[in-house]
């Protein structure tokens, strides 16, 4: 199983190619959409890498496929400008996949 990168920024790609992840280039929201529907389709991949500013971009698709996909998993990770996430998203996940208030 793989890794998978959908990326806003050319230096995330490359270095995630150095470090033997493929990925795509991508930059308006219906090629984000496709990205992940190739990438979801796609056997070999276990792990989704997107950038949280394409998460931003397309949510509601990213959220809902997170509570009823279990292959890939989806990781938002920060690009070069650092985390830009808000503070209770991920007790929100917590909340809505398993319905308990942390």
């Amino acid at each position: 199983m793989k890794f998978y990168l959908i990326s806003d920024n050319v230096d995330t790609v490359v270095g995630m190619r150095l470090a033997g992840i493929s990925g795509v280039l991508v930059h308006e929201e219906q090629e984000v959409k496709d990205a992940i529907d190739k990438a979801v389709k796609m056997e070999d991949i276990a792990v989704i890498l997107i950038t949280e500013k394409l998460v931003k971009l397309c949510q509601d698709m990213i959220y809902r496929l997170k509570l009823t996909c279990h292959r890939p998993l989806i990781v938002e990770i920060p690009d070069r400008h650092g985390n830009g996430r808000a503070k209770d998203s991920i007790t929100r996940y917590v909340r809505d996949a398993i319905g308990v208030k942390i």
